[in-house]
C-alpha cells in the first residue's frame, strides 16, 4: 500500500516532465523512431470473430445442393424459424444461395453500435458472391459470445465466367467479398487499462537493444526511474491512475523517439523467387570461391531410310538421331579477404556475372565452410 501511495504521488512528477518531450523529440538523432511505431501498449489488441451465414440472390453461381447438402439445411432452419414449413422427402435445388464463413477483426476500445468491416468466404463450391447480400449473420469470439452482427451486400473484385465446353475464365478471385462497415458491433471487449499503476509496453520486433534504448529514453525524457526494460520485449512504464492523465502520458510516450538496435546479421533467401537480403553486418572470413556453370543440350531428330527399293522389298525405317552438346563456362576464382562488408560481397560476386540461384549456392558454401558470419535463413 505504501509503495502504490508512493507511486500515486510520483504521477504528478512525471506528468510535470511532459513539457520537456516535445524537446527531446526534436533532439533526437536522425536515425530515430518514434515509439508509437516499434512498440504497442500491453493489452490494447484487435480480437478476432468468425461466423457462419448464408449469401443470397446470386445469378446461378451458388452452391450445387447435390454437393453441399449443409446449405439446404441451412435454408431450411431458417425457413421454419419464419414459419415456413417444408414438405418432406424434397430437395430444393438453390443455384442462388451460397452457405459462406464471415470473419472480421475487433478493434481495442470498439463501442456498441459502431461498424467494422466484414469478409465473405464461400465454404461449399459456389463459383461466385458477385450480386449477393449477405443474410443476418452473428459474429463470435473465442469465448463463443456474440460481439457483433454482420448483414449487407458483398463486394466482389473478381468475376468468373464458364463455358458449356469446360473452359473457364477467373479474374482474381471472385468465391470471396467483403463488406465495408458490414458489421454492427453488439458487445465492448473489456480492456484493463487504468486498472494497473504500470504501463507495459512490447516490441514489434524483439531486441534486448532497443529494449534498453527505449527504456533510456523514457527514463530522460520523464526522469530517472520511469521506465525499466523487462526482457527482449516488455518495457514497464510508471504511469498515473487518472484516466485523463494517463491518455495524456501515453500520447507523450508515444512520440518519444529512440534509436533502435541494429539487425543482426542475416542473410535471407526466398529459394520460390530467388530473392536474397544480405544485411548490413553480413561478414566473411578469408575465403576462396571458383562457380562456374554447366549446360548440356540434348537434340533429339528422325531420320527416315530406305536402302532397298520396294521392288525388291524394301521397307522404310525411321532411325532417330541424338546430338549432345556440353558446355562448360570458364570457373572464375574469387578471394574474399578476411571481414569483408556488404558492399564488397555484391560487388564481387556482380563481377562473376552469378544469378540469384548462383548467389545462394555460393552463400551456402561459405556457410558450411564456417566463413560466413551471419545466419542463413531460407524462406
Amino acid at each position: 500500500m505504501a509503495a502504490l501511495l508512493m507511486r500515486t504521488r510520483r504521477a504528478p512528477a512525471l506528468l510535470a516532465g511532459l513539457a520537456l518531450a516535445l524537446g527531446a523529440a526534436l533532439a533526437a538523432p536522425a536515425g530515430a523512431e518514434r515509439i508509437k511505431d516499434i512498440a504497442s501498449v500491453a493489452g490494447v489488441r484487435t480480437n478476432q470473430l468468425i461466423g457462419y451465414g448464408l449469401v443470397v440472390g446470386l445469378d446461378g453461381t451458388g452452391d450445387q445442393t447435390t454437393q453441399a447438402p449443409f446449405t439446404v439445411q441451412s435454408i431450411e432452419n431458417m425457413l421454419q424459424r419464419f414459419g415456413v414449413t417444408i414438405p418432406p422427402n424434397t430437395n430444393p435445388q438453390l443455384k442462388n444461395v451460397a452457405a459462406v464463413t464471415v470473419t472480421a477483426d475487433l478493434p481495442p476500445f470498439v463501442k456498441p453500435g459502431q461498424t467494422i468491416d466484414v469478409t465473405v468466404g464461400t465454404i461449399g463450391n459456389a463459383a461466385s458472391l458477385r450480386g449477393g447480400n449477405l443474410l443476418m449473420t452473428p459474429l463470435r469470439g473465442a469465448d463463443n459470445q456474440i460481439y457483433a452482427m454482420a448483414q449487407g451486400n458483398v463486394i466482389v473484385s473478381g468475376f468468373g465466367i464458364a463455358g458449356k465446353d469446360g473452359s473457364r475464365i477467373s479474374l482474381n478471385v471472385p468465391s470471396s467479398g467483403r463488406i465495408p462497415n458490414g458489421a454492427s458491433v453488439e458487445r465492448e471487449v473489456p480492456v484493463h487499462f487504468a486498472a494497473d499503476p504500470h504501463l507495459t509496453l512490447n516490441l514489434n520486433t524483439p531486441d534486448f537493444t532497443t529494449a534498453a534504448h527505449v527504456a533510456a529514453a523514457i527514463n530522460n525524457t520523464l526522469g530517472a526511474g520511469s521506465a525499466e526494460a523487462l526482457d527482449a520485449v516488455s518495457i514497464r512504464v510508471l504511469a498515473p491512475l487518472d484516466a485523463n492523465q494517463r491518455i495524456s502520458y501515453l500520447a507523450t510516450l508515444e512520440a518519444v523517439e529512440v534509436e533502435p538496435g541494429e539487425a543482426a546479421a542475416r542473410v535471407i533467401v526466398n529459394s520460390r523467387t530467388g530473392t536474397v537480403v544480405i544485411s548490413a553486418h553480413v561478414r566473411v572470413t578469408a575465403a576462396a570461391v571458383a562457380h562456374g556453370s554447366l549446360s548440356v543440350t540434348i537434340t533429339e531428330r528422325s531420320d527416315v531410310s530406305q536402302p532397298t527399293p520396294f521392288s525388291e522389298g524394301g521397307k522404310t525405317v525411321v532411325t532417330p538421331h541424338s546430338t549432345i552438346d556440353v558446355q562448360q563456362a570458364d570457373a572464375r576464382m574469387f578471394v574474399f579477404q578476411a571481414g569483408v562488408t556488404l558492399d564488397e560481397i555484391v560487388r564481387a560476386v556482380n563481377q562473376v556475372g552469378a544469378a540469384p540461384g548462383d548467389l545462394v549456392a555460393i552463400l551456402e558454401a561459405l556457410k558450411e565452410a564456417g566463413s560466413l558470419r551471419a545466419e542463413l535463413i531460407v524462406i
